[in-house]
């Protein structure tokens, strides 16, 4: 039987995957680092679809499986929707890789991580 600690990993784990799958394809991985370019204000749809060239259908699809998922946040300003990226729950993406990477097993050295972000 699976102790509470094992189902709650088990969640956090299909959580995780879930949110990468929403990211893995080009389009929604451009449309995450152009959100994350503009933040905290975030971009409007017509920003975001100038930006990519991204058909205003597609955009519309990609934009609600990153919603879905909690990668991003939106919010209605008159007539328009402006797409912000949701940075705690990256963060909380972040934290799950860190933890196995850099902590409990040393797979990586914490400073080569943050030299690559810089």
């Amino acid at each position: 039987m699976a102790s509470a600690s094992q189902k709650k990993n088990a969640a956090l784990v299909a959580k995780y995957a879930d949110m990468f799958s929403a990211m893995g394809t080009e389009a929604r991985l451009r449309i995450m680092q152009l959100l994350l370019s503009a933040h905290p204000n975030g971009l409007v749809v017509g920003d975001i679809q100038a930006e990519l060239d991204i058909p205003n259908s597609t955009l519309s699809h990609h934009l609600d499986k990153l919603k879905s998922e909690d990668l991003v946040l939106v919010r209605r300003e008159s007539t328009f929707l402006r797409y912000t990226a949701n940075t705690e729950a990256l963060q909380g993406v972040l934290q799950f890789l860190y933890a196995e990477c850099c902590t409990r097993n040393k797979a990586l050295n914490p400073q080569d991580i943050v030299q690559i972000c810089n």
